[in-house]
């Protein structure tokens, strides 16, 4: 791969980190990501939570020699932020999702200037860029039909959901999962409690960041004493975020 396919993006905060567009979608740079978000032994982390494949990509360091990358998706990229202990990856969460895609997705592609290229050339592959950036953007709007009826879904509801009904919601959108597997999933990936009265009741961690909430009922039984039940809401912000988890690489 060509280095000027490589888009780098720079925060005082957090480094920089480098991304590639292809086939419309953004991968990144494994090893900058996990750096950013704390992790002492970047590649230990990727290979314990990145589930997508290992995409290998060649890229110059910063002493000019050529070497093999591993770039990981979106759905990857949440992984290592959702279990980052950096008390900060909420920030570096916000950083990607606001200000390094939507620059990338509004310019609709990259094009660097080479030293070495006549204005014919730069023209033509101008035009193979705009080509590329047409064909994306129909895809975009294919795959984006779906996600769609989704948001639509969310909107006329009180923002909230039933774990069992964000396991319908992900089927229809080409993760096939039931409810006890959901539950089990997010129990596995830390999201929900795993024993005891806190078995499947969200985190406190993951209610802060607005993934859930927790809707608390209270039971007056025949006898008069009275029982508190917990049931677990996902949030409209959930809903996106675990749409995207499980369903971004598909999409």
């Amino acid at each position: 791969m060509d280095t000027s396919d490589i888009i780098p993006f720079t925060s005082e905060q957090f480094g920089t980190v480098r991304t590639i567009e292809e086939d419309g979608r953004v991968i990144f740079c494994g090893k900058d990501v996990a750096a950013a978000l704390g992790y002492a032994k970047p590649n230990n982390a990727l290979n314990a939570h990145c589930k997508g494949d290992a995409l290998i990509r060649g890229i110059t360091d910063n002493l000019g020699r050529e070497q093999q990358a591993r770039f990981i998706t979106e759905g990857d990229l949440y992984r290592l932020i959702a279990s980052s202990k950096l008390p900060s990856a909420q920030q570096f969460e916000s950083w990607v999702f606001d200000e390094v895609l939507p620059s990338i997705r509004k310019r609709g592609g990259y094009m660097a200037a080479r030293e070495d290229e006549t204005p014919e050339q730069i023209m033509a592959r101008a035009l193979m860029l705009a080509k590329d950036t047409m064909d994306r953007q129909k895809r975009e709007i294919d795959e984006l039909r779906p996600k769609a009826l989704f948001a639509d879904a969310v909107a006329a509801s009180d923002g909230t959901c039933l774990v069992g009904e964000l396991a319908k919601m992900l089927t229809q959108s080409g993760f096939q999962i039931g409810q006890n597997r959901l539950f089990a999933l997010l129990r596995e990936e830390g999201y929900l409690g795993k024993s005891g009265s806190n078995r499947n009741v969200p985190i406190q961690r993951y209610v802060e960041q607005g993934l859930f909430r927790i809707k608390e009922t209270a039971i007056t039984h025949s006898d008069g004493h009275v029982t508190l039940t917990r049931t677990t809401k996902v949030t409209g912000k959930g809903q996106a975020y675990f749409m995207a988890r499980y369903c971004g690489e598909a999409a």
